[in-house]
């Protein structure tokens, strides 16, 4: 397991771990690095009808381990069972946090068996004002979607500053996200993380 100081600092010095196929963690600084800036945050036309229809219903840390559990559930994951075993122990000591989708059955197109089931979710680390993401998954078609709404709205309403998405994929850029340099990227860093925020539900 990575002692979570040096891994809190290491988030805190712009750097994280990832695990390679042969099974050794290495530490990664992108540049450019990709941020999904929360004040230009998109929601897609069709995403908007689908929260609309109240298909999911979303939950904070009700379920971290499964989370976390069912991202690394697939192939070319970077999350080893050192990865999971880390951040489980980041989340005890309440800096790593799970949004989760469930299923609501509130539509025709959801069976029975997937009714208050986990759909999706994704999971972070937070420091002051800052939120790292991790990895998200679904089991249900725009469910880690809807997840990430979730999550943008709750850290809007506690006046987050920063939220870092490591890479820019096609699936983040529909949201807004974008790519800034490494320094750009440090500077958000420093202020970001030294904010008095709380990531608590309550």
């Amino acid at each position: 397991m990575i002692d979570p100081e040096l891994l809190l600092q290491g988030y805190r010095l712009g750097v994280f771990p990832m695990a390679m196929e042969d099974g050794a963690i290495e530490w990664f600084s992108p540049d450019p690095r990709a941020i999904l800036p929360l004040e230009d945050f998109h929601v897609p036309h069709a995403l908007r009808r689908l929260l609309r229809k109240k298909v999911f219903e979303t939950k904070i840390d009700n379920r971290f381990s499964k989370v976390i559990e069912a991202c690394a559930a697939r192939d070319g994951t970077w999350i080893n069972r050192e990865i999971i075993e880390s951040y489980t122990r980041l989340h005890e000591l309440g800096y790593a946090h799970s949004v989760e989708a469930w299923a609501s059955g509130k539509s025709a197109s959801r069976t029975d068996s997937s009714r208050g089931e986990l759909a999706g979710g994704l999971y972070g680390v937070v420091i002051g004002g800052a939120v790292f993401g991790g990895s998200m998954f679904h089991r249900v078609t725009d469910a880690s979607k809807v997840a990430l709404v979730a999550l943008v709205e709750h850290l809007r309403a506690r006046k987050f500053a920063l939220l870092d998405t490591q890479w820019l994929t096609p699936h983040l850029q529909q949201f807004g996200g974008i790519e800034i340099s490494r320094n750009h990227y440090l500077r958000l860093l420093r202020s970001a993380v030294e904010l008095p925020r709380k990531f608590s539900a309550d």
